[in-house]
């Protein structure tokens, strides 16, 4: 008989030590997911938001050390203005109702992208959770808000540029390095693995520097539906792959004479 698999734990088959310790989500399928049961699409967002917090908790019980989600692109604007306005209020609603809790469960939150665009009240509520929960270090969560991976690299380069260009550094110093010191993930390790949901193959903008050697699991589960063991089959995945950066595999060991 099988015995089913408790998600309040680590399952005994994931290996902590073989564990991602940065994940990135492209969280994908919420209006579908409402369409699909004849909801507005406002509702799969709010579905959606309850996903992103129990995979969060989820990261954190497991001993994921880091979590990157793309809450909304710098191509999210185009959306009808009557969607965008709900999203801004739901990510102020959201960050009202569960910033205590994740000062209490150690989260540490950064927002990552050009958040001068949003509403004045909300950009104030985005730094007091970064200030109030800078020194927590449970889980690291990212909230990748109006971001683009291009206008981040662009402004990477800008930055450096400008060093240059004032001798703080000398052109002999710009390498992967440096660039990676100005990227809106550091001081982070770059993501191990990306899960993308609703079926959909690509990047999309997200994190295009950071996801070079990044192992790509795509599933064709929506993202409301994206639960605990789903993210355990998207680890046990990852858990297989070999991970050589342009090398080769390890070599088996040698059988004893």
């Amino acid at each position: 008989m099988i015995q089913p698999i408790n998600y309040s734990t680590l399952p005994v088959d994931l290996h902590p030590e073989a564990l991602p310790s940065h994940v990135a989500v492209i969280m994908d399928g919420n209006g579908r997911w409402a369409t699909q049961r004849g909801l507005p699409r406002v509702a799969g967002h709010r579905q959606g938001a309850q996903t992103v917090k129990d995979l969060l908790r989820c990261c954190k019980d497991w001993g994921i050390e880091a979590l990157t989600v793309y809450a909304f692109s710098t191509e999210n604007w185009r959306r009808p203005m009557a969607e965008v306005t709900f999203l801004l209020r739901l990510f102020e609603r959201l960050l009202r109702r569960e910033l205590a809790d994740m000062q209490r469960e150690g989260v540490r939150i950064r927002f990552l992208g050009d958040l001068s665009p949003l509403p004045e009240r909300l950009q104030a509520l985005m730094q007091e959770a970064m200030a109030m929960t800078c020194s927590n270090q449970r889980v690291q969560f990212n909230v990748a808000v109006n971001y683009g991976g291009r206008q981040e690299l662009v402004a990477a380069t800008r930055h450096i540029a400008q060093q240059v260009a004032c001798g703080a550094i000398s052109i002999n110093d710009v390498d992967e390095a440096a660039l990676a010191r100005v990227l809106l993930t550091y001081p982070l390790p770059d993501p191990e693995l990306l899960i993308r949901t609703s079926g959909e193959q690509r990047l999309s903008n997200f994190l295009p520097w950071q996801l070079a050697y990044t192992e790509l699991y795509f599933t064709d589960l929506l993202w409301p539906e994206f639960d605990r063991a789903a993210f355990y089959q998207a680890l046990q995945w990852y858990q297989g792959r070999q991970r050589r950066f342009g090398g080769l595999a390890p070599a088996p060991l040698p059988q004893s004479l």
